[in-house]
């Protein structure tokens, strides 16, 4: 299945991959904080939204999708920044193989 792929007109959006630095926090667990990577340009379209309550409190979900110019080793523990938002990576995928895209399914993360 084709798909087609947005203009580099349409990638006006600046993001920055965040890379996970896990340090022990000595309980036999870790830490994870992140450090910032390289900076990319993409395009964001919105998905889905929905609401449901958790714990008696209602919590939102915000899921995207960002589509970057191909890049290897893009992993779900990684995350992309644009601005104060913070989108969590779900799934990174080349769509159709050609490695001219990376399309990377989100949720966006409130703080």
């Amino acid at each position: 299945m084709k798909t087609k792929s947005p203009s580099i007109g349409a990638r006006s959006r600046r993001f920055v991959l965040e890379l996970p630095l896990e340090r022990p926090d000595g309980f036999g667990g870790v830490i994870r904080t992140y450090t910032p990577g390289p900076q990319l340009w993409g395009a964001i379209e919105m998905l889905s939204g929905t609401e449901r309550l958790r714990a008696d409190r209602p919590e939102q979900s915000l899921t995207h999708r960002i589509t970057l110019r191909y890049r290897e080793g893009v992993t779900g523990a990684m995350r992309l920044t644009s601005g104060l938002r913070r989108f969590a990576i779900r799934a990174a995928a080349d769509p159709d193989g050609s490695k001219r895209d990376l399309v990377c399914l989100v949720e966006e993360v409130r703080a």
